[in-house]
């Protein structure tokens, strides 16, 4: 296993390539080498994300090349963007044998083998144990208020499917203290409004043992130091957040911040999953025990219990060390006290896999906060793990088919799952999920979201296979396929983007209903901006969501470019969020002859010590730069003079880092200074992100181009 092959970076945005199969290993590939690839669209493996020199060290030609199997970005490397292909299977097993985890196999051959534990496996089995009488609990499920029994036994009638499969939502807001305004969805009558618990006793809240006694003491971490003892063990956020999850409503949360609230809402979720996984397990327990004391002839179909598959939760992070903290995170609440330890199978190998070396950090790294927080620890993004839980026990690295929990990267998933055609795939694992988590959403943007849009084609769909399935136990709901409307999904994202909003709308059927929160931004990201520069926001029309990024180019070529052709207007970085932009408009400046560099996720390092020397000298007059090499390297870009936002950022903060770069050239010429960034109706939620809410309506009103200046004082 490799423990260097842990940075990540970017997957191609494609628009076009549904069915994308790609391994981009990042640091791993530079440490063995993969077939070399025929053009820079094919592979979506990204330059290294390695230590960087220090910023004197890259601008200078000397910087090393570590072997990295990336592509450069030399014109006899670029590719027309016609010419796009699809990784083939025998490309993805390749990169699958570059990984550095214990694979023996390809992973896509349905049977995950990397490791797998088989040793536990009657151990673990639901099937042949039983209640212990200590565990207890088992009555505690028949109470009527019980949210996961309340929403796991409501038997929906056909017409009521058939009313969530045709009429739209219905939808109300409503404002709570801390999460702001929530918008409230649902198909079927309006259920009791819900409302935000002021206080919240663990004991009401029908947490399974023994999480009603460990969640205080686990969640101490965030509550603040001038908290009472006797006050909530939740803070504002999490009881409000927790207040949903628990109600098995769908939530989409799009104000995670990494720096902030990540933690305490990974540690909500936790809670919600282990407290499902417990209370579904312990159903099963209970049923096995009644069974077996049975009268014989006594009627079975009171112990229909759980899924066509095992796997209760699917859990989607983005890097190893998110699934490290979570795994963390349920030991914690498992563990009573020292004493009483749990057993954690394979907890040494986890470890070695999952963790990281903190002597390999490099030193004297200037990176923004948000920066360090995302790419802490392992951030390998390929990876998957079964963790199974019964009773006093974990263990990890379960079968798919004998997990409870599955936690996974969009590419750890999405190699099992496969491409239509393949003769070895698997998803029958995903029949049963019942509560599906994707953190960190945003991120996925920047990696592949085709993976998500994969994974959610594939989830609740009845399985090709039994697995092995007792009938008599199997739920109703899942018999008849209606799996997907029980399904609670959490989505969290640190960002309100239209492909996320999506996938919550579309892909989520839950008969509970959903809930959006949407607070709009007051100030955004402008106010951010320290150094004094005009901003000229340049409106195009569009006559559909579809033709806007052709109106964007022909907007750009015909009325943005010609005023920045002249020599006078040097050193004008263009940053390009959209890769596929990006390409389009390298090969038109390469069509027109114009005097450009470019740097992109897939450049290698001394390529893009090139383009950074050219630019600031002025030997260039232009720089392409795509928003995906800001996202993983953040190397200040020297030497610009005119910043041109092809496209509003899809973080918002980038908008500020990128203006704010101007000031690293003490050039005294700052006067002459411009930002100009292109927006259409469209990008109503990005520009409400960069100018506020109220700016962003009073532009969008108006079709007139907008001048904003922004002191060094904001």
């Amino acid at each position: 296993q490799s423990e260097d092959s842990d940075k990540s970076s970017a997957e191609s945005d494609s628009e076009t390539e549904v069915e994308q199969v790609s391994g981009y290993h990042k640091l791993l590939a530079t440490l063995k080498a993969s077939p070399e690839s025929e053009s820079e669209e094919e592979e979506d493996e990204s330059e290294s994300e390695e230590p960087e020199e220090s910023e004197a060290e890259m601008d200078s030609e000397g910087s090393q090349e570590t072997g990295e199997a990336e592509r450069g970005e030399e014109d006899k490397d670029d590719v027309p963007e016609e010419e796009e292909v699809t990784d083939t299977a025998e490309q993805v097993l390749s990169q699958e044998q570059a990984d550095g985890t214990d694979t023996s196999c390809d992973p896509r051959h349905g049977v995950i083998e990397e490791f797998t534990d088989v040793k536990h496996e009657s151990e673990f089995s639901l099937e042949t144990n039983f209640m212990e009488e200590e565990s207890g609990d088992c009555n505690a499920d028949k109470r009527d208020s019980n949210p996961f029994k309340q929403h796991m036994d409501k038997e929906l009638e056909d017409k009521e499917i058939e009313k969530m499969s045709s009429l739209p939502k219905t939808s109300s807001q409503s404002q709570w203290p801390r999460v702001g305004q929530l918008i409230f969805s649902s198909t079927l009558e309006k259920h009791k409004t819900l409302k935000a618990d002021k206080e919240v006793d663990v004991k009401q809240l029908h947490l399974h043992k023994p999480l009603e006694s460990t969640w205080p003491k686990v969640n101490k971490q965030f509550l603040s130091s001038v908290d009472k003892p006797s006050d909530s063990p939740f803070t504002p956020l999490q009881r409000e957040l927790f207040c949903i999850m628990n109600s098995y409503r769908d939530l989409l949360y799009p104000e995670r911040n990494a720096l902030t609230n990540g933690e305490e809402i990974r540690h909500a979720y936790c809670l919600h999953a282990l407290n499902h996984v417990l209370k579904a397990n312990a159903q099963v327990l209970s049923n096995n025990t009644k069974r077996r004391d049975r009268k014989p002839g006594t009627d079975t179909d009171d112990y229909r219990d759980q899924g066509l598959t095992r796997p209760k939760v699917l859990m989607i992070v983005p890097f190893r060390e998110c699934a490290l903290r979570i795994v963390h995170a349920f030991i914690s609440l498992l563990e009573v006290n020292d004493k009483k330890k749990i057993d954690v199978s394979n907890k040494k190998r986890f470890k070695g896999e999952f963790g990281s070396d903190p002597e390999e950090k490099p030193p004297n790294l200037k990176r923004p906060e948000d920066y360090e927080a995302i790419f802490s620890g392992n951030i390998d993004d390929h990876f998957r793990i079964g963790v199974a839980i019964l009773q006093k026990s974990m263990r990890l690295y379960a079968p798919f088919y004998s997990s409870d929990i599955i936690i996974a990267s969009p590419l750890g998933i999405r190699t099992v799952i496969g491409a239509e055609g393949e003769k070895k795939r698997d998803f029958d694992f995903l029949s049963s999920i019942e509560i599906l988590i994707i953190d960190q959403a945003d991120i996925y943007l920047m990696q592949n979201w085709e993976h998500v849009l994969h994974l959610m084609k594939h989830i609740n769909l009845l399985p090709l296979d039994s697995h092995g399935v007792d009938f008599s136990r199997v739920r109703m709901l899942n018999l008849n396929n209606w799996s997907k409307y029980y399904r609670q999904t959490l989505l969290f994202s640190a960002l309100q983007d239209p492909q996320i909003n999506s996938v919550f709308n579309k892909h989520c059927f839950n008969y509970a209903g959903q809930v959006a929160v949407r607070n709009m931004p007051l100030t955004g990201s402008i106010s951010h901006v320290v150094v004094q520069l005009p901003h000229v926001f340049r409106r195009l029309e569009a006559e559909s969501v579809t033709s806007v990024i052709d109106s964007r180019f022909q907007f750009f070529i015909d009325k943005v470019l010609p005023e920045y052709r002249d020599a006078i207007m040097s050193h004008t970085l263009i940053y390009v969020p959209s890769y596929f932009d990006y390409v389009r408009l390298r090969n038109y400046f390469k069509k027109e002859d114009l005097n450009f560099t470019h740097i992109c996720e897939y450049t290698k390092k001394a390529a893009v010590c090139r383009a950074r020397r050219f630019f600031l000298k002025g030997e260039k007059q232009f720089l392409l730069f795509t928003e995906r090499f800001h996202f993983y390297k953040r190397y200040t870009i020297k030497g610009i003079r005119n910043l041109i936002f092809y496209e509003l950022p899809t973080y918002s903060h980038f908008y500020s880092e990128i203006c704010n770069m101007l000031k690293a050239t003490d050039s005294g010429v700052d006067a002459t200074w411009t930002c100009t960034v292109l927006y259409s109706k469209y990008d109503a939620q990005k520009l409400a992100a960069v100018v506020g809410i109220d700016r962003t309506a009073q532009m969008l009103q108006s079709k007139k181009n907008v001048h904003l200046f922004v002191t060094g004082e904001n």
